[in-house]
């Protein structure tokens, strides 16, 4: 089991930035695929940024250039640095874990999430 705690949301102006954390506890050397996810008011959640213990990056188009995920394995930690920061970016963010390959965008490949965070940007 893998228990994630987000947190680093709140209330923000268009144009600022942010930087969420998710900190992971338990059986967390098995974890391969970190990522973090946004679902919106009546929208489907999807996909923000995913970073396997080796390999590149991935961000959704929306975010490139703007937002940053990185992890810190020694603090067991991943981030989602997040600029320019636009209204259309409100959302409740999750953070994922997954055991395995992360094939898609599909949120079932990640078995481990968090709680949630409130990010809101007014404009």
């Amino acid at each position: 089991q893998v228990h994630l705690v987000e947190s680093g949301g709140g209330l923000v102006q268009a144009g600022g930035s942010l930087r969420l954390s998710c900190a992971a506890s338990g059986i967390i050397f098995s974890i391969n695929v970190m990522g973090w996810y946004r679902q919106a008011p009546g929208k489907q959640r999807e996909l923000v940024a995913t970073i396997p213990s080796g390999g590149s990056t991935n961000y959704a188009d929306s975010v490139k250039g703007r937002f940053t995920i990185s992890r810190d394995n020694a603090k067991n930690t991943v981030y989602l640095r997040m600029n320019s920061l636009k209204p259309e970016d409100t959302a409740v963010y999750y953070c994922a874990g997954s055991f395995g390959q992360v094939l898609t965008s599909d949120p079932l490949w990640f078995s481990s999430w968090g709680q949630g965070t409130q990010v809101t940007v007014s404009s």
